[in-house]
Formats: structure tokens, C-alpha cells, sequence
């Protein structure tokens, strides 16, 4: 008989599903606004909690729930111009997701300490396989399906958080999944019955004490760059009602101000300028104007037309030259900037998807502009979130990034403030300055180390002029690119293989262990 080595913690099922209902908002508490970062992991142990005894379909239920509660909060501002259904829709979307995982997850706390029974692997292997799953989750989401949804992850609680300089080290999924690892770890040691109090304790405090350690990734200047950063505060986005033109003399009513002001570039938000210069000769003629007058190249963001295609683009602006580059955005927003699958949606949802009315096409340049020999990433709103081109950039030899964003769909939520940590986050991985500028907030220059530089208040017209740091250096994360994620998302779906397969066969686990005994004791007697 195998020896009971865990307390029973498995609550019943109706304790269980308010546990991760409640877990679920804790989860979200981690994240800005409120930003009480050490809530995160908590969230994500109670969840673990209540898989605790959990079959497979009740941990699907379980999952689903804590999932529900988690994103209904977390991406409540989508209801804001769009309504409850696209809300409902992409919370119910990523509950699958939450659900599936948090059901093989479950099955791992159930099977696992039978197919790892000893204190090595039911503190060491559990919470890496579980973390592991979590990854995997976050990763399969947020590229899939239609370009995916990389938001939510919980590595992104942390950016102002303690922990946050490990992100240089293991990129978001590696940070995501260190973060799992320790409520995994916390969970199993609550359960454990074998190994004494005394060291549980130490196990628990070494764990954090570890990641907490770890020195942050040096800051390595290549050079300075002295920009200028101009909030327009247009409340104008992609569904808001405004005239046209209105975005644009906003933006260059803020930028006036500056004339005289010596910067190597100026950069304009996402939709900085809402009429196209490349089709309106006023408008290339404001741009001529406010390049001329500043002596400095113009990164503004706008909707571009080539042929039948529309494009959200960002360009490079020079004064007698027009657009010397273009980025178009590789990662257009689905049922927001494009519509996938049109004729099928349609009949759910008719007066909804028809406010979609141009779909946005993906773009295929590259997202690094050279500014007068500043290399510089481009990222429009969400592509900021897209670890592939993030990797592109620094691939592509980016020294500052630039992330270009029109937040006024979303009012005064939360969104700009989530999006604010992503791009924290991602001066902290990639060892770069990252430019938050929006057309209405939040926006900030945040240094490569996480600190902010500086910052405007929303919905406030400003700038903000600053010598930034450049940089050239590459950072463990990016060096190792995906890999952190494939490895650790391998780890946890081979760790469920194999607890799968003895889920289904008990005695075949029972007469291995016998066998390993009966060797180790005629070991002993030999």
C-alpha cells in the first residue's frame, strides 16, 4: 500500500466553485490599477486550492469559473463603447482556455504525487509540470486563434513588483511561469505530511528568498537620444464620434509649444494624425511645417491606403521628404480593427460587426525605423504585447522602442494602465527606453531598468521632452528568444502525458512502486 504522504485539503465542490470565483478577482487585484502585485501568486494558489481532489470534468468547471471571474473584471473595459458582447464573448473565450488547463493542472495535483511519490518529487516536479501547464496556456492564447490574446498574463502583474527585474533574465513566459512555480510550491507544501514543519518553512522562504535575489540585468548605454513625446488628448478612437481632422490639430496644437526645443525626433501616438498625408497634401504640409520648425523627423501614427488595403500605420516624417518609412501594424486587433470571418459572425451580432465597416490589413514590413542613425522599434497598441516582434525589433538591432497607442475607446479604465505595465515589462526584457505615448494617457518614458522617466496625466494635452538612454545590448531573455517558453511549456504538458497515463492504469503505478521496493530492499539485504 502506498503511504499517505498529503493532508487532505480538497474542499467540497460547492466550497470549491465561490473559492475560485473569489480567487479569480484576487488574481486581478494583482494587476494595475490597483497593482497589489503579491495578491497575483495568492489568486493563482487559491485556484490550486480548489482543484485540490478534482476530476477532470469538475476541474473544468472549477476552471471555468475562476476564469470567468478573472477576465470578466480584467477586460471590463471593453464595455464601454462595444457593450456587453464582445466582452462576454472574449471572457467566455479565455474561460475555456483557463478551464481546459486548470482541468489538466488538477489532474496533475491528483495523479501526481502517485506517479512522483517521493518529498523530491512531490515538492520539486508537481509545482514545475503545473507551472509548466499554466505557461503553456498563457502561450497557446496569445497567439491563437486570430493572432491570439496576450494580455492577462500573470507575469504582468509584476511590473512594479519586487520581481520584476527577472523578466531581463526569462522573458514574460519565463516570469509568468517562476510566478506559478512558487503558488504550485506553496500549495504542495500546505499538502505535504511527510517532510517536517521546520523544513517546509525553510523550503518556502529559500524559494522566495531566491527570486528575490537575483541581481537585475545591468543598464549598458550605447548613446542618448533627446526626444519629444506629445499627448494630444483627442478624445477621438475607433468608435468614438469625432470631425475629421480634429486628431491632428490637437496634436499639433500640443507640439507647437516645442518650436525652438532642440530633439533628434518627435513622436506622435497611434492615430496621432487622424487624416492621411500621404493622401491629403494639408496634412503633409502640417507635418512639412512642424518638422521644418522643430528640425527633427516626425514618427506620427495614421490610417494608410495602398490599393484596396487599409493600413494602421506609423510613419517616418522629414520635412522636404515626406515619408521616408512606414510601418504598417502586423498585429491589427480582431473584431476590433478587422473582422475575421465576416459572413459567419455577422447573423450573431448584425449591428455590432457592422460597426467594423473597414477591416485593417496585417502588415508586412519590418517594425524598425532609423531615425537619423537611431534604430528605433515601432510597436502600434497592442503589438506591444506580441513577444514575436518584440524580438524582431532587438533582432533587427532597436536601441529604443517606441510604442505608439490611441487609447480613448477606453475612457478612464483600466486598459491604459495595463498596457502602461506591458510596456514596463518590456523596457525591463529588452534592456530598452520604451516610449508609452497615447493620444489621451496613460503615457510615460520608462528607462531600461523599469523606472519612469517621465510621465503626462491623462486626457491633459502635454509633452514630454527627455534625454533617453540608447542601448545595443541584448539581454538573456531576448538572446534565448522563444526557447524559455517552449521549454517550460514542454515541461508541463510532458509532466501531464505521464500523469495521464497513470491515471488510467493505477496498478500498473501500485506494481512499479512494489517492484522499486522490492529492488531497494534486496539492495539492503545484499
Amino acid at each position: 500500500m502506498i503511504q499517505r504522504t498529503e493532508r487532505r485539503l480538497a474542499l467540497p465542490l460547492q466550497a470549491a466553485i465561490p473559492l475560485a470565483a473569489a480567487a479569480g478577482a484576487i488574481l486581478d487585484a494583482g494587476f494595475p490599477d490597483r497593482s497589489w502585485w503579491i495578491l497575483a501568486p495568492v489568486g493563482v494558489a487559491l485556484m490550486l486550492v480548489a482543484l485540490l481532489g478534482r476530476g477532470p470534468w469538475a476541474g473544468l468547471l472549477v476552471g471555468m469559473v475562476a476564469g470567468l471571474s478573472f477576465w470578466m473584471i480584467h477586460i471590463s473595459w471593453l464595455t464601454l463603447y462595444l457593450g456587453p458582447v464582445p466582452w462576454l464573448a472574449l471572457a467566455g473565450l479565455q474561460s475555456i482556455f483557463f478551464g481546459l488547463s486548470l482541468a489538466m493542472i488538477g489532474i496533475v495535483l491528483r495523479v501526481g504525487p502517485r506517479v512522483w511519490p517521493s518529498a523530491a518529487g512531490r515538492l520539486g516536479l508537481i509545482p514545475v509540470v503545473v507551472a509548466g501547464l499554466w505557461t503553456a496556456r498563457e502561450a497557446i492564447s496569445a497567439v491563437w486563434p486570430y493572432g491570439g490574446f496576450a494580455w492577462g498574463r500573470v507575469a504582468l502583474s509584476q511590473s512594479e513588483g519586487p520581481v520584476n527585474d527577472l523578466v531581463a533574465w526569462v522573458g514574460m513566459s519565463g516570469l509568468s511561469f517562476l510566478l506559478v512555480w512558487l503558488s504550485a510550491l506553496s500549495v504542495q507544501l500546505l499538502r505535504d505530511t511527510q517532510v517536517a514543519s521546520p523544513v517546509r518553512a525553510g523550503i518556502a522562504v529559500g524559494a522566495i528568498a531566491g527570486l528575490l535575489v537575483i541581481p537585475a540585468w545591468p543598464v549598458i548605454e550605447s548613446g542618448t537620444a533627446r526626444l519629444a513625446a506629445v499627448q494630444g488628448a483627442s478624445d477621438a478612437g475607433l468608435f468614438a464620434q469625432y470631425s475629421p481632422g480634429q486628431i491632428l490639430a490637437d496634436h499639433t496644437s500640443a507640439t507647437l509649444p516645442l518650436i525652438g526645443r532642440k530633439v533628434d525626433f518627435v513622436v506622435w501616438p497611434e492615430n496621432g494624425s487622424d487624416i492621411d498625408p500621404l493622401r491629403s497634401k494639408d496634412a503633409a504640409n502640417v507635418l512639412d511645417y512642424l518638422s521644418r520648425e522643430m528640425k527633427a523627423p516626425i514618427i506620427a501614427g495614421t490610417i494608410t491606403a495602398r490599393g484596396d488595403k487599409f493600413y494602421n500605420s506609423s510613419l517616418l516624417w522629414k520635412y522636404g521628404e515626406g515619408a521616408v518609412d512606414i510601418y504598417d501594424k502586423v498585429h491589427p486587433v480582431p473584431f476590433a480593427e478587422y473582422m475575421p470571418d465576416r459572413a459567419f459572425w455577422r447573423p450573431f451580432a448584425p449591428e455590432l460587426i457592422d460597426l467594423i465597416s473597414r477591416d485593417y490589413a496585417i502588415g508586412t514590413r519590418d517594425n524598425v525605423f532609423d531615425i537619423n542613425g537611431i534604430i528605433a522599434g515601432i510597436a502600434i497598441c497592442f503589438d506591444i504585447a506580441d513577444d514575436q516582434l518584440v524580438h524582431e525589433m532587438i533582432d533587427d538591432k532597436s536601441e529604443i522602442i517606441l510604442a505608439q497607442t490611441n487609447n480613448a475607446d477606453f475612457g478612464r479604465t483600466d486598459e491604459s494602465v495595463q498596457q502602461l505595465a506591458i510596456a514596463r515589462l518590456r523596457a525591463i526584457e529588452t534592456g530598452r527606453s520604451v516610449v508609452n505615448i497615447s493620444t489621451v494617457g496613460t503615457s510615460a518614458i520608462i528607462g531600461p531598468d523599469g523606472h519612469t522617466i517621465d510621465s503626462l496625466p491623462t486626457w491633459v494635452p502635454g509633452s514630454m521632452v527627455q534625454e533617453v538612454p540608447l542601448s545595443t545590448a541584448v539581454t538573456p531573455a531576448m538572446a534565448a528568444g522563444r526557447g524559455i517558453e517552449w521549454l517550460v511549456s514542454g515541461l508541463g504538458l510532458a509532466g501531464f502525458a505521464l500523469c495521464l497515463l497513470n491515471a488510467r492504469s493505477p496498478n500498473a503505478v501500485r506494481t512499479h512502486l512494489n517492484a522499486v521496493r522490492t529492488r531497494r530492499n534486496r539492495v539492503r539485504r545484499a
